[in-house]
């Protein structure tokens, strides 16, 4: 949950919801490790742009609507971190999740 409360995105393309986890490919194991954990994302990269190196793992479809909401729902918060809990909350309002 920290990690994407930290360093995650909830939004979507318009059409679709999604979260979003994007860092510096020195995290290279922890995304490996979501991977493992959550096998139902999907994880692309490295990329290399802009000077930047990155992976991104992302969740959609299936796995975001029965998986990952409902463990969101459980453990994201308002108490644990407003903003956050607002992206998810307007996510779930604009994608009717």
């Amino acid at each position: 949950m920290g990690i994407l409360v930290g360093e995650g995105h909830f939004g979507g393309d318009g059409r679709q919801p999604q979260v979003t986890l994007r860092m510096h490919t020195d995290h290279e194991t922890l995304f490996r490790w979501i991977e493992t954990v959550f096998p139902g994302g999907k994880l692309y990269g490295p990329y290399h742009h802009g000077g930047r190196s990155y992976f991104q793992w992302m969740a959609r479809g299936a796995f975001l609507r029965e998986t990952l909401v409902p463990l969101l729902e459980t453990s994201l918060s308002p108490e644990l971190d407003r903003k956050s809990y607002d992206r998810f909350a307007a996510m779930k309002q604009r994608y009717r999740l």
